[in-house]
C-alpha cells in the first residue's frame, strides 16, 4: 500500500515502515557520533518503543554498547493497515542491533502485568545472567493493577479550582481560550495509579527477588516538571501529584538497592512531542514558543539528543546539575530564566493571527509526523510499501 498520514484527532493512525526505521537510524548514527559511553552493559528498558523510551535504549545500545531487553505495547500490522509506529521501530532497532552484533530482545505487551514481569526475568536470567541498567520510560493511558485487577484511567486535569489558559488547536493552528475543569479526589487517586511509582518499584522488586540485580544496579525513571506557564496542568496538576509519587518510590528503591549497591534516580527532562504531549491543553502552544525561542539562541535539543546527554552528562558522568532532592535536572536549558522570559512574554501576546511569527508551530506539525515516520527526506513517500515489513533480513 501507500502510506501517508492520517490524522484523527490527536493521533495519526497510520506510520510509514521505511520512514520509522531512517528516524531510528538517524538517532544511532546520532549516538555513535559522540563516541563510546563508559555505562551500561546489561539494559531493561520499559516502554522501548518510542521518545524517551527509545532514545534510552539507542543509546544503551550505541552508545554504551549495552545488551537490551526492551518492554513495550504496540499493534501488529495487519492486511490492510500499518502496525504502529513503536512496532517498526522495535523492529528497526532489533535489525540494527543484529547488524552490529549486539543482543536485543522486544517483548510485547503489558508492561504493568505480572505475567509479563515474570517473562522479562526469566530471560534476563537466561540470556543476560543480570542486568546493571533499568529504565521506566512507561507512558499509558490505563493501567490494569496486576494484585487487585481493579482498572485505572489517568485524567490529564488541574486540581482544585478551574483553570483558564490559552491553548493551540494543532490542526487549525488557532490560539483560543479554553477553561479546564478540576479532577476529581477519584481521577486525581487513579492518576497516580497509572502514572505514579508503584509499577518501578514492582519492577525492580521481581528483578530483586529473582537475583538478576547486578552489584552497582542504576535504575532511572523519567519526570517532567514545567514552566510556570503549564504549573496548573503539570507540576500543580495530577501529573504533578503522580510524579510526586514518583520521587517517594526513588527513595523507597534506593533503600531497597542499598544492599547490593545500587541507586534509584529520578531525572527530570525537556518538553519533547509526543504523542501524549499533543492532547494536553497548554502544551502544544507552550512548546510552540518555547521551540522558537530555544531554536533562535542555540539551545534546542531533539529527543536523541537530550537523552544522549543524559546518559554521557548525568547517569554516567558529573556535569549534570541535580536538585535539592537529588533528580538529575536534564531540563535546566529549558527553565533557564532568560529561556523562560522570553517564553512568557511571547505567550502574553500571541494570537491566531501573529503565531507564525512568534512561535515555530511548522516544527511542532513535523516532529509530530515524524513521530510515525513521515517527513524523513531519504523515503519515497509516494512508493508502495508492505505494512508487514519488520526488517527481518535486514
Amino acid at each position: 500500500m501507500i502510506v501517508k498520514p492520517r490524522i484523527r484527532g490527536f493521533i495519526c493512525t497510520t506510520a510509514h515502515p521505511h520512514g520509522c526505521r531512517a528516524n531510528v537510524e538517524s538517532q544511532i548514527e546520532a549516538v555513535e557520533a559522540g563516541g563510546a559511553v563508559a555505562g551500561a552493559k546489561n539494559a531493561l528498558v520499559i516502554g522501548c518503543s518510542g521518545g524517551f523510551g527509545l532514545a534510552s535504549r539507542i543509546a544503551a545500545g550505541f552508545g554504551c554498547g549495552a545488551a537490551s531487553v526492551g518492554v513495550s505495547f504496540e499493534r501488529a500490522p495487519g492486511a490492510n493497515r500499518t502496525a504502529t509506529a513503536g512496532w517498526y521501530n522495535n523492529r528497526a532497532f532489533e535489525a540494527a542491533a543484529r547488524r552490529r552484533g549486539v543482543y536485543a530482545r522486544t517483548f510485547d505487551g503489558d508492561a504493568f502485568s505480572d505475567a509479563m514481569r515474570a517473562q522479562v526475568v526469566a530471560a534476563i536470567a537466561a540470556d543476560l545472567g543480570k542486568i546493571d541498567l533499568l529504565v521506566y520510560s512507561l507512558a499509558a493511558p490505563l493501567r490494569d493493577h496486576p494484585r487487585s485487577g481493579e482498572r485505572y484511567r489517568s485524567a490529564i486535569k488541574p486540581l482544585g479550582t478551574p483553570f483558564a489558559v490559552k491553548t493551540l488547536d494543532v490542526g487549525k493552528g488557532e490560539v483560543r481560550d479554553v477553561v479546564l475543569a478540576p479532577a476529581s479526589d477519584e481521577e486525581a487517586a487513579a492518576t497516580v495509579q497509572v502514572m505514579g511509582g508503584e509499577d518501578w518499584e514492582f519492577w525492580i522488586g521481581a528483578l530483586h527477588e529473582a537475583g538478576v540485580l547486578a552489584e552497582g544496579f542504576e535504575t532511572v525513571a523519567f519526570s517532567y516538571l514545567g514552566s510556570a506557564l503549564t504549573a496548573r496542568i503539570y507540576r500543580e496538576g495530577t501529573l504533578g501529584r503522580a510524579k510526586a509519587d514518583v520521587d517517594r518510590a526513588a527513595v523507597a528503591l534506593c533503600e531497597r538497592l542499598a544492599a547490593i549497591g545500587g541507586r534509584a534516580r529520578v531525572a527530570v527532562l525537556k518538553a519533547i512531542v509526543s504523542q501524549a504531549s499533543t492532547a494536553i491543553p497548554v502544551v502544544p502552544l507552550y512548546m510552540s514558543l518555547l521551540f522558537r525561542v530555544m531554536h533562535e539562541r542555540g539551545r534546542h535539543e531533539s529527543c536523541i539528543e537530550h537523552i544522549d546527554r543524559l546518559f554521557r552528562d548525568g547517569l554516567y558522568g558529573s556535569a549534570m546539575p541535580t536538585d535539592d532532592v537529588g533528580r538529575l535536572r536534564a531540563d535546566a536549558g529549558e527553565l533557564a530564566p532568560e529561556i523562560q522570559a522570553e517564553v512568557r512574554r511571547r505567550w502574553d501576546l500571541v494570537t491566531t493571527d501573529n503565531i507564525g511569527q512568534l512561535a515555530d508551530l511548522d516544527r511542532f506539525n513535523d516532529e509530530f509526523l515524524g513521530l510515525f515516520g513521515f517527513g524523513c527526506e531519504s523515503v519515497d513517500y509516494d512508493a508502495e510499501v508492505d505494512p508487514a515489513t519488520d526488517f527481518a533480513s535486514a
